[in-house]
């Protein structure tokens, strides 16, 4: 349980000073946390007692970027302008681009980082490239193992796929290594759209075969008489941005469209005419079938002996999604029984298939090279989408791209970025104020809100609070990332509660409660009435706010640096501090008192600008009506 007696705080002692160097990514106090019973444990960094000591210090783990350490260290010690601008430079983010991407992009790119091209890398040495870089971008036929992210060694940041599938990058091992992946989903879907339809009238009309015959000096038109696609049902086997389009389009050819998908939302189905069927049903009553799913465990040679079985006979495949989701050899079998009249294939299982591949040879199948996003214009677009993307995630920008962190719509980012800053604060305080030596095991958040609690999407708040609380008492690189993964490893349970209040409905979230369980607090005041160390945030005219600490009232903007002292309510409390910090030539931003009741207990919460030195913060525990205080960097 948490303590709720200041003898907690009167104990503590100025923890080492923060040292920065510039050959790590990081810059940290050598007070790190370790794993001990499983949960998180705070650094103790009391070193002896004095019972005439009425204060507490605790200073957040620094972390810095080699970008900024390295600049901070150039700005302070340089004179010549240019050698700062040099050293700058230097310190330029390496972006490498290991297949053929669209100029703009790569100019895109060279705003921001040095990039290297080079193609056609084998495994070994991309693993040898990769611990120089701070960020890769692929396309799909690099293949970014663990052995990658391994040989990395905790450099690369951001791997960023030129496309939509991201089947050829290891997310597990990108996760664990806190590596950012995000891809281009949109740039190069009505590309895909259309060559899929391209194929589908190729395939119902002969074209190809036709064009060969013709070219051999043949007049066969008897041959290739083909088929209506007016009146026929295409089932589109994944209802994402691409099977979407393709739809449209085939309503707009006269055909019936039904489709399936066990994530797409039937409003938006219904609106696009389409109707939403199951697995079984869309591929046993289809006169057409369009792929458009993603390569996973689950669909990984979804379409094998047993599925084609139960299609209609004389069916037409399309696929320009994924070439695993099909089993080629089933496929081959299902052509030669007649059971699918034609197929029409952008990808392969392994690509480029082999020369003698029995599907690509057979005659009542279409090919083409991988060939849905090669467009001029979706070339350059995913270029530029995928190149913007991977300089936003190097800047340390939420990415809506993202597919191993939060995906949250750029519209609802925009509308929580206060909420998210809030949330890392209220991580990084609650921390703070578990005194040293007890282990985090258990946070609950409540997340006060007059929307509809199935209307609010509070993962992205929840690993930001997550980061907060992990962040300054750990010696792993954890971002947003990385940040539930590295919660699990520690032992940290994070729960969340929605509460309806009667507030404003335009706001996504009124206030933020942030509760620590089972340990002890070194500012006793922080603790409420079961035992737990309780904070409370919210967001102000855009600014995140502390509004209360355990049960007293605050208004503090959460900025710079905190000074809270539980105080004896009294007149002069105010000019005493302030006094004593205006002396010492710390500048105050602003000061803000909470009580209980007139002249009893109260809080003051005073923002500083500077960090006070050791004989000030001596100075106001000296003030006899300041029972106990804790200092906290935001």
């Amino acid at each position: 349980m948490a303590s709720t007696s200041a003898s907690a705080c009167a104990k503590s002692i100025f923890p080492s000073t923060l040292s920065a160097t510039s050959s790590s990514s990081t810059s940290t106090t050598s007070l790190l946390s370790f794993r001990t019973n499983n949960a998180i444990t705070i650094p103790n960094l009391s070193s002896h007692s004095n019972h005439q000591q009425r204060f507490c210090f605790v200073v957040n783990t620094a972390v810095k970027t080699t970008v900024d350490t390295t600049l901070t260290s150039s700005l302070s010690t340089t004179t010549n302008p240019n050698d700062t601008f040099d050293s700058f430079q230097a310190a330029k983010p390496t972006i490498l681009v290991s297949e053929k991407l669209g100029s703009a992009g790569i100019e895109v790119l060279r705003t921001f980082g040095h990039v290297e091209c080079a193609y056609d890398l084998s495994p070994e040495d991309l693993c040898k490239k990769i611990s120089s870089c701070d960020a890769l971008i692929v396309r799909s036929g690099t293949k970014v193992t663990r052995q990658v992210f391994e040989a990395a060694k905790g450099r690369l940041k951001v791997v960023g796929r030129a496309g939509v599938g991201i089947d050829n990058v290891d997310l597990q091992a990108a996760t664990e290594f806190g590596c950012l992946v995000v891809n281009a989903p949109t740039a190069n879907t009505i590309a895909a759209a259309e060559h899929g339809i391209a194929l589908l009238a190729a395939m119902a009309r002969n074209v190809a075969q036709a064009d060969a015959s013709i070219k051999a000096g043949k007049w066969e038109r008897s041959k290739y008489v083909g088929v209506s696609l007016v009146g026929k049902t295409l089932a589109v086997m994944g209802f994402g941005k691409v099977g979407s389009e393709v739809a449209r389009r085939a309503k707009g050819l006269g055909m019936n469209v039904i489709a399936h998908d066990p994530y797409a939302p039937a409003d938006r189905a219904r609106a696009v005419g389409v109707e939403l069927v199951s697995f079984d049903q869309a591929i046993s009553t289809a006169d057409f079938i369009s792929l458009h799913m993603p390569l996973t465990p689950a669909t990984n040679k979804i379409f094998s002996h047993q599925t084609f079985s139960l299609m209609k006979k004389g069916v037409r495949i399309v696929n320009v999604a994924r070439g695993g989701v099909i089993d080629e050899d089933a496929l081959v079998k299902a052509l030669d029984d007649g059971i699918v009249a034609q197929a029409a294939l952008d990808v392969f299982t392994e690509e480029p298939p082999a020369k003698d591949s029995k599907l690509v040879q057979h005659h009542n199948v279409t090919v083409t090279p991988h060939l849905g996003a090669s467009t001029k214009e979706a070339q350059e677009g995913v270029a530029i989408e995928i190149a913007e993307a991977v300089l936003g995630a190097l800047k340390g920008e939420l990415s809506s791209t993202a597919v191993n962190a939060p995906m949250v719509p750029p519209e609802v980012l925009s509308e929580l970025a206060p909420y998210v800053v809030l949330a890392e604060k209220l991580g990084r305080l609650a921390v703070q104020l578990v005194s040293g030596g007890s282990g985090i095991q258990s946070v609950k958040v409540l997340y006060r809100t007059a929307r509809d609690p199935d209307d609010l999407d509070t993962r992205l708040l929840r690993a930001m609070i997550t980061k907060g609380i992990i962040e300054p008492i750990s010696d792993a690189i954890v971002n947003l990332v990385n940040a539930d993964f590295i919660a699990k490893q520690k032992g940290l349970r994070l729960s969340e509660e929605r509460v309806v209040v009667d507030s404003s409905p335009d706001l996504p979230v009124d206030s933020i409660q942030v509760q620590v369980s089972n340990v002890e607090s070194k500012f006793a005041s922080a603790v409420v009435d079961g035992g737990q160390i309780s904070i409370e945030g919210k967001v102000k005219y855009g600014v995140p706010h502390l509004t209360s600490v355990g049960s007293f009232g605050v208004d503090v903007s959460l900025e710079g640096n905190l000074i809270l002292c539980r105080q004896v309510d009294q007149p002069g409390m105010i000019g005493r501090v302030g006094n004593i910090l205006g002396e010492e030539n710390v500048n105050v931003s602003f000061m803000s008192v909470g009580r209980t009741s007139r002249r009893k207990k109260a809080i003051m919460a005073i923002g500083v600008d500077e960090e006070p030195n050791k004989d000030t913060l001596h100075k106001i525990g000296s003030v006899p009506a300041i029972e106990e205080f804790v200092f906290l960097n935001l």
